[in-house]
Order: structure tokens, then sequence, then C-alpha cells
């Protein structure tokens, strides 16, 4: 096997020369980048942690999306498939017309006084109107912070308070699985509670639902943008904001995530080509919201900036209709690349574990899965892996990050895959292990916290949202001179990383630190089980001890009581006795948000009696209350 220190490979010799000369590798990569001005320098390291990459460049994000493409004679590619099951409608952008839309969405923007640096909220759902107001924004130089649509009114407004948006653009409903949900009244709502209130809201109307527009403040979008002369691309600095994004779950004052411009570019069109092998004219899908950074990094700006054709899905991974969903849209549109969240295979597995919807449809463009959100269990990567006969990559990244920190390469370098790793880090991220007191560095297979040496790679946060102070607390000041990432893991012996989950999903178990994410992953080997959560629970006597939470897969009759049993003779075997694993509850569902990512945090809230607030990112609130009446049953959550 090789390493990260052995190979000689192509990978060595891009990681190497990204940690040891980073404006030569990201000088060259940023050569495919079209610069109005070019750039003074490639890094300014001269006031850590505030490292500017591209100071002096001027360029302009929407251009190198679209403009320079058409340019290029590409105006009648396909850029964006929407593929809406829950409104049975498909529809194709070519560049042309979305540039063209685009640019008359940005009139529209401009007329009503959003200007350069300004900010615009997009409180959408996943249609294409969502994708056409971001990149009118770039087109201008105005900065957006979009918002999850059906985001709860509090956490909207806590958002529309900080950013202070000029104008708020939003859709009249969202369309779940079985129900429509208006979005007006919490968007009404938000600003009431909000004491910044916006010049103006345009509200695209869809058939599904009409909003009632307030007088004198609401708009239109359709009569706004019909009438609207198109405009212009507004050179910006390279260190210009592109947009705000709201770490999910946030209380009180929020984390704004800022992205800058420049470095964005280069590193997901790098990112785009060498960790996904996607090309010019490549159809590329990732099957996530664009209110999360998957979205805006890889819906929207990755493949525009490449050139490829990207699939905007508004639909789930099952019931619409059934569990071929993400198969047809493979089949139907050729896609080379599917980016998804374990969560999206976990629930295709538990309703098709054999794969006969999958057995219906001709997928031979496939090349790639690659899952992110939360760590991939090696259940699910194997169901996959023998599934689809295609590499199956989990790999690790951050809102915080905007891009990969630790991948496996289509195009760069293919490692062999170790099921439960992320990999090995992408270049440009210099992780380190360190021991969480000290800070030094760990050896190999020992776990600690997670770390990145600065500087970070282009593309990543360069600072918050006007809180330079909340930045340096928050990621810099724990381990100077590193990015604190707030995970745990070790690296083994060939330089793998292996994440474990967040550094407060270490549990100690009467003086042994035990990991919650090394017990999932025996629970989740279990044949007859789904998917999974263990959380740590307060014990008077050991201090914390694991509970596992867990679902069945579909058809499983066997009860629930003898599958506990099992589980708790797995972990006993796998883990040792030490680990004091007596409680496994099966329960209907997991606690998630939209993104699917499980909320183990809120979990051990309830399971030790503590007071929690429902995170606005919740899909099914009502899960909350099943591990309640779960873990009650068990002598916690009293």
């Amino acid at each position: 096997m090789k390493s990260a220190e052995t190979t000689t490979g192509r990978y060595n010799e891009a990681f190497n020369e990204s940690i040891n000369d980073p404006a030569s590798f990201w000088g060259r990569a940023a050569e495919e980048v079209a610069w109005k001005k070019p750039y003074d320098r490639v890094l300014d390291d001269s006031n850590p942690p505030f490292y500017k990459w591209f100071p002096g460049g001027e360029l302009n994000t929407c251009y190198n999306a679209l403009d320079v493409h058409i340019e290029k004679g590409f105006g009648d590619r396909t850029a964006v498939i929407y593929d809406s099951p829950v409104t049975d409608t498909i529809k194709k952008f070519s560049y042309s017309e979305l540039r063209d839309r685009v640019a008359k969405v940005a009139g529209m923007l401009k007329a009503l006084g959003v200007v350069k640096g300004g900010r615009v909220i997009i409180y959408m759902p996943m249609i294409p109107e969502a994708l056409i107001g971001m990149l009118a924004c770039a087109r201008l130089g105005a900065i957006h912070s979009v918002v999850f649509g059906g985001f709860a009114p509090k956490e909207l407004a806590v958002r529309i308070e900080d950013a202070k948006p000029t104008v708020i653009l939003s859709a009249s409903c969202g369309i779940e699985v079985k129900r429509v949900l208006q979005y007006k009244p919490l968007l009404d709502q938000a600003i009431d509670l909000s004491s910044h209130k916006p010049d103006k809201c345009v509200i695209f109307q869809r058939p599904q639902a009409k909003a009632e527009l307030k007088p004198g403040r609401d708009l239109d979008w359709e009569e706004l943008e019909k009438a609207a002369a198109p405009a212009d691309c507004v050179w910006v600095k390279a260190t210009d904001p592109l947009y705000i994004l709201y770490t999910s779950g946030t209380t009180g004052v929020p984390k704004g995530v800022v992205r800058d411009n420049g470095g964005h570019a280069v590193a997901l069109k790098w990112s785009m080509k060498y960790l996904y092998g996607i090309n010019p004219g490549d159809v590329y899908w990732a099957a996530s919201d664009v209110g999360w950074v998957v979205g805006h990094s890889y819906i929207v700006y990755g493949p525009l900036l490449t050139g490829a054709t990207t699939i905007m899905y508004e639909g789930k991974p099952v019931g619409t209709p059934d569990p071929g969903a993400f198969w047809r849209v493979i089949s139907q549109h050729k896609v080379k690349a599917l980016f998804t969240a374990p969560t999206a295979f976990r629930a295709i597995k538990r309703e098709d574990a054999k794969g006969e919807y999958f057995k219906k449809y001709d997928i031979s463009s496939f090349q790639t899965l690659f899952l992110a959100g939360e760590r991939t269990d090696p259940d699910t990567y194997f169901w996959a892996s023998d599934l689809l006969k295609v590499p199956v990559i989990d790999h690790w990244w951050q809102t915080e990050t905007g891009w990969a920190i630790c991948a496996n390469f289509r195009n760069l370098e293919l490692f062999p895959i170790k099921a439960g790793s992320a990999s090995m880090p992408v270049p440009g991220y210099d992780v380190k292990i360190l021991d969480s007191a000290t800070g030094k560095e760990m050896g190999a297979n020992e776990q600690g916290i997670v770390a990145i040496k600065l500087p970070l790679p282009p593309g990543n946060l360069p600072t918050l949202w006007q809180n330079d102070q909340k930045f340096q607390e928050s990621y810099t000041t724990a381990y100077p001179g590193h990015y604190f990432t707030g995970d745990g893991g070790y690296k083994d012996e060939d330089g793998y990383v292996y994440i474990m989950g967040r550094v407060d999903d270490v549990i100690n178990v009467a003086g042994h630190r035990l990991s919650t994410g090394a017990m999932e992953e025996v629970v989740a080997q279990h044949p007859d089980v789904a998917e999974c959560a263990v959380i740590g629970a307060e014990d008077q006597l050991k201090g914390q001890v694991p509970i596992a939470f867990f679902v069945t897969k579909a058809g499983v009759n066997r009860g629930a009581e003898e599958i506990s049993n099992e589980l708790v003779q797995m972990v006993r075997n796998q883990i040792g006795p030490l680990a004091c694993f007596k409680s496994a509850v099966c329960v209907p569902r997991l606690p998630k948000t939209r993104s699917g990512k499980i909320l183990r945090a809120t979990m051990r809230k309830i399971a030790d009696s503590q007071t929690y607030n429902t995170p606005a990112t919740i899909e099914d609130p009502t899960a909350l209350d099943v591990i309640k009446e779960a873990a009650q049953k068990i002598g916690y959550a009293k």
C-alpha cells in the first residue's frame, strides 16, 4: 500500500508542491481562471491568521461561470438540467439561455438598488431561479446569502439581522414529498422579528401556491425580470466576498462564513478536474440543496466554472416516486459522477436492500459516487460499492472550507479505497493529528484532534462576516498556527485519514476515551440495521455510557430485543467490555437535518434530560419525540 509519504505518483508531486511552494502550485491553477486584472501575488501571508489569496487581482465569478464559455463558442452546451419529480418537470438551459436570464435578473436587482458589496438574501426552493439569483448577485459584485427554503422564521430573522440585505429573493412555496410548504408567511414573520427591514422582497410565484404580496415592499419576480434591462458583469477584487453562508445550528449571533471571489474560483475549478474527474461537457450531479455549502460549490459554481452540465434536482432519494429515483436521473441524463450524503444511500438501502430498482436502469455513463456530509460507515460503503461496481469515494470537508480537505482523486491518483477512511489530504491541506492537551503531533493510528496547518488553501473562509474576533476564537486560537476542525480522528500507517466524528462525540467511560463513531461502525455492520447513531449519555458511576439508536431495514420481521442483544454482543466483541455498551434501542426514524446529518448533539441532550432547542435545520421535528420516548424506556430522558 502506498502512503502520502512514499508514493512516487502524481499525488505526491502535487501535494508536496502545494505545501512547500503554494505560490507556484496555486499560481499555475489560477491560470485556468479569466482575470480582468492580474493579481500582485498569489498569497499574502503578512497578517496571520488572516491570509489573502490573489490580492490585487480582479475578476467576476459569474463571467467565469457563464460568459467565458459562450465567448469560446460553447453557448449551445447545456449548463443546467432542472429535474423535479415533485412537479413532474424537466427543463434544460443552455449556457447562452442561462446567461441571458442571469443578466436580466441582475438588471432587476440593479434597478432595485443592489450594488457591488450589497447583500441579497435568497430564501428559495430547489428551482432554477435560486441558481439564477445567486449568479445574478455575483454578476453585480453583490454578496448573496442563501438560507435554506422553509427555514424557521426565527432563524431566518437572525440571518436578516446579521447580513442586512437590501433585497430578499424568495418564492411562494417549496414542495415536499407530500405537501406544499408556503414560504411567504414564514418570510413575513422573519422580517417582523428582525430589526433590519429589506427595501424590497421579490417573490417568484409558483403555480402550486400563490403568495399574497404586501403593497410597497413585495414585487412579482416574473414581471420585474421581464421589464429589466440586462446587466453587465461588475469586476471585483479577488479578495472581495462572493457570499456569506451561515453555519447550521447557530444560536445568538450566527457564524457567517465568508467566501472570497478569487480563491473560490481557482480552488473549485481545480477540484472539479482533479478530484471529481469532470471535464467541460460532462454531466455532474450534486444531490444536495443550494442552501448548503455543497449546493453553492457543486450545484452552482464548480460545474459552471468548469463548463460542465449541472443537475438541479427537486426531489428525494426515495418517495419521489420510489427508491429508483437516483438511478432514473443518472440514466436519463447520462450522469458521470454523483455527489450525495451517505444518508441518501442508507435510505435507498433501507427501501431496496437487494437493488431491484437499480436493475431497471442503464447507468453505463456513471463512473464515480462521492459521499460526504457525515462519515460513511463501512456497511453503506460496501453496499453501494457492490451494487454500483464503480469507485465509491468518501471525502471530508466543511462549510468553512468550501471544498474537500481529504479525498481520493479521479484525475490525479486513485488510491486503493479503505472503508471508513476519507483517504488522503487534498493538495493544499496540511492535515495534522494533534494531542488535545499538548497540541503535539500524534503518531500513526493514534487518535487526536484533526487540525490543518495554516495557511488554508484558496477557497477556504478568510474570516467570518464582520467578526474577525469570532473567527479567531472559533478556529485559530485553540492550536496556534493551525485551523481547528472540531473533528477527532487519526492517520493510519499509510497516511490515510479517518474522521471519527466531532470532538464532542468522544466519550469518557470510566476514564477510557472511546469514539462513538467506532461503535457506530460495529452497529452498522449488523445485517438488519439500516442506520444508527451512538451517543454518550451521562452516568453517575462511569461518567458516560454509550447508547445506540438503530433503524431496521425494510422487511425485517425479527424482534427488536433479539437484534439489540446481538448488537450489544458485537460491540463487546469488537470494541471490548470497557465500552460498557449495554443499550441498543430500535426506533422508526432518527432525527436529521435536511442535508442528512444525524442530530447527535441534540439526541445527547435529550438522553441527559437537558433543555434543547429544536434545530432550525431539522427535517422532521417529531423524530426528537421518538428519541425521547425510546430513551425513557431505558431509564434516560427523565
